[in-house]
């Protein structure tokens, strides 16, 4: 058990966010890498098949493929895939699972623990408005559901920095009810977003992180990302994870029980995910 530390803990219940580095060594993280670079491969193949690239630049490093398969298209072209991904592919499955990930979280909220249906692979690609997103608190996508804490556990793929656009954050936040949020019109996909009268006093912690790095954190807590002004792709995922006898919120999708201790044989299997169960029979 890699369970979080007393003084982790108390940090993460204070402050309402919790890092830490270098979580996942190379070899955990490459299954869902792999399935990345397998969506890549799938939009690099429909680019060339459209005429819109005349190279699938299959050769290139995982950081910078997509990044320069889009270099001169359009953010629509690039939003027809959507700003995040969240397709059923078996690397993903490999990463929610991870028994590092779930012991960090147990330590959170126990050991009955649901992951719920709204995951999202990020491919932040310079130049595109949907890389940066606005201040939100995570609940705003799910207000009406009955399900608290869920916390969410975010991951960088690739080192995350200032310049490529990683996660902010305002530390205590997370006490806040559900803030009055909108729907933001610049980048084209209606990000919900806060005004900056909404913000309060508290100061902005920016987070650059190693690729590996969790940053987990409340989904009342207020955060953000800044756009990416390198020439590579920051790659992220985000994860949540909630107790199992709260909302399932299946009007997102399907989720899948993770882990439990009274339940051990309702654990979804890899199967059982890719078939849209949300559990064992």
């Amino acid at each position: 058990m890699a369970r979080l530390e007393e003084a982790q803990v108390e940090f993460y219940h204070q402050q309402g966010y919790l890092v830490l580095p270098n979580l996942l060594t190379n070899e955990e993280m490459q299954a869902p890498i792999d399935a990345m670079k397998q969506k890549v491969s799938q939009i690099a193949d429909e680019l060339f098949e459209a005429g819109l690239v005349q190279d699938k630049l299959e050769h290139r490093p995982f950081e910078y493929r997509l990044a320069e398969l889009f270099e001169g298209l359009s953010e629509q072209e690039f939003l027809k895939y959507g700003r995040s991904w969240r397709d059923r592919l078996p690397g993903y499955f490999t990463l929610m699972s991870n028994t590092k990930i779930l012991d960090a979280v147990e330590s959170l909220i126990g050991g009955e623990i649901f992951s719920n249906p709204v995951y999202n692979v990020r491919p932040k690609v310079p130049k595109v408005a949907a890389g940066a997103v606005p201040w939100h608190q995570d609940k705003s996508y799910w207000p009406d559901a009955n399900s608290n804490p869920v916390i969410t556990v975010w991951i960088s793929m690739v080192d995350a920095t200032e310049e490529n656009g990683c996660l902010h954050i305002k530390p205590k936040t997370h006490c806040e009810k559900l803030l009055e949020w909108h729907n933001e019109t610049y980048t084209g996909t209606g990000y919900t977003a806060l005004k900056e009268s909404q913000l309060g006093k508290n100061p902005t912690v920016a987070l650059p992180v190693k690729a590996g790095t969790a940053i987990l954190f409340n989904d009342r807590c207020l955060h953000m990302s800044t756009p990416n002004n390198s020439n590579g792709v920051r790659w992220s995922v985000d994860l949540r994870y909630q107790p199992i006898d709260q909302d399932r919120m299946p009007q997102h999708g399907v989720g899948f029980l993770a882990r439990s201790y009274r339940y051990p044989n309702r654990v979804a299997t890899l199967e059982d995910w890719l078939a849209n169960k949300p559990e064992r029979n």
